[in-house]
């Protein structure tokens, strides 16, 4: 049997609980990453990993949790926790990965994402198709009048006119729009279902005709960047009001 094979991931679309059962270990990060990405691509929200049911074979494979929050750190309203019974002792401390949150009982772990604001989050799902950057401009302007961020309007809206286009120029995929508040930043994010990778080198010749997307959205956000996922990619911004294009 496939080691892969033996690391089950079990997703439940109506709850915040994704659980691990059978045996992790170096052979089966990438399905595991895979399947949480995937997770977090398709809804919006925190995540609490269970591994009450897991066995943690290879202990360098725990990081797979560490590398993926840190991964979905800038898309809208994504972050992972853990409910890790290894933690359950003060003699411990090192159980989890370093900056993951754990909790020792799923309890506990549902407990302090309940105690957790919810996240304000926008979502369209838009066809490749003429109109689709009309259609995401007018969620983020909905998006920064309802959360008061009147002054990211106008550098969300390049970003994501620039996002949803590449998607409709090269991708010519579905794609889902997503933006969320967090603190005073604007975090956005496209996801779509072409493995092509958005790439950029900087500054364009004067004389050279289209192909400043990505300049532009360098421009207008702190940061920006993209994640592979099994079908496809995220391309994602975070738009702070203290910048200005430049």
């Amino acid at each position: 049997m496939p080691t892969a094979a033996r690391c089950l991931v079990e997703i439940d679309e109506s709850s915040a609980v994704v659980r691990l059962t059978g045996v992790l270990d170096g052979g089966a990060v990438a399905t595991v990453r895979a399947a949480l990405l995937t997770r977090f691509a398709d809804r919006p929200g925190p995540v609490v990993v269970d591994l009450t049911g897991v066995r943690i074979a290879d202990p360098a494979a725990r990081e797979v949790f560490a590398e993926v929050r840190r991964e979905v750190a800038d898309w809208p309203a994504a972050d992972l926790l853990l409910c890790d019974p290894t933690v359950a002792g003060p003699d411990r401390p090192d159980a989890a990965p370093a900056g993951v949150p754990a909790w020792p009982t799923l309890d506990g772990a549902l407990a302090a994402l309940a105690a957790t604001p919810l996240a304000a989050v926008l979502t369209a799902d838009l066809d490749p198709a003429v109109g689709a950057a009309r259609e995401a401009r007018e969620l983020v302007t909905t998006g920064c009048e309802r959360w008061g961020m009147p002054t990211l309007v106008d550098p969300a809206c390049i970003a994501v006119t620039e996002m949803v286009n590449n998607v409709v120029a090269h991708a010519r995929t579905a794609m889902t729009v997503r933006l969320a508040p967090h603190d005073s930043t604007l975090h956005l994010a496209v996801r779509d279902h072409s493995p092509r990778r958005p790439t950029f080198a900087g500054l364009s010749p004067p004389d050279r005709v289209g192909g400043r997307g990505l300049l532009l959205i360098d421009t207008v956000a702190r940061r920006w960047g993209s994640s592979a996922i099994p079908d496809g990619k995220v391309v994602w911004c975070v738009l702070h009001p203290d910048d200005e294009a430049g």
